[in-house]
């Protein structure tokens, strides 16, 4: 069976971009999120794609959108919907032998992933930077803390962060 997982880093106030950009530089969480991500299909919606801009090495990009327009680069999958990215991630995950899939944003998807989610790994950002797109809240009764490191706040990194791995309870 193939889990459905959500990455994000949120900041204290639910903050997870400022326009089309992180509101943020955590060269820890860049990282961890390339490891964590790895060798998986990765979930999210057009926008998020056009952010970073190119498909992800690594991984099997999966990009959610209604825009019959959109043409992504070659080695990227086009769907319409939540429905859709989950039958195809978990065909590209059991092809790849792999149990996981990640849902790497934005807002919306995150908000329409999150009830199939199983595990939530989050990088919590602890400041409150400005931002328009957020994390969907949830309910935390619902997930039970299974790890967590930090708070950590390296040379460069704008914010201290801890990462924050939760599963459905």
């Amino acid at each position: 069976m193939t889990v459905l997982t959500l990455v994000a880093a949120v900041a204290e106030n639910g903050v997870i971009g400022r326009g089309d950009a992180l509101p943020w530089h955590i060269s820890g969480d860049l990282k961890r999120f390339r490891a964590i991500t790895w060798g998986k299909p990765i979930l999210m919606g057009r926008r998020t794609f056009e952010s970073i801009g190119k498909p992800l090495p690594g991984r099997t990009s999966l990009v959610i959108t209604r825009d019959t327009g959109f043409r992504p680069p070659e080695g990227v999958l086009v769907v319409s919907s939540l429905g859709a990215a989950l039958e195809r991630g978990t065909q590209e995950a059991e092809r790849l032998g792999v149990d996981e899939m990640a849902v790497i944003g934005g807002a919306q998807v995150y908000a329409q992933a999150l009830p199939h989610a199983a595990r939530l790994r989050l990088t919590e950002v602890h400041g409150q930077p400005e931002g328009d797109v957020r994390f969907p809240a949830f309910a935390r009764e619902a997930w039970r803390e299974v790890g967590r490191e930090g708070p950590i706040k390296g040379e460069k990194d704008e914010f201290a962060f801890s990462f924050v791995d939760y599963e459905r309870a």
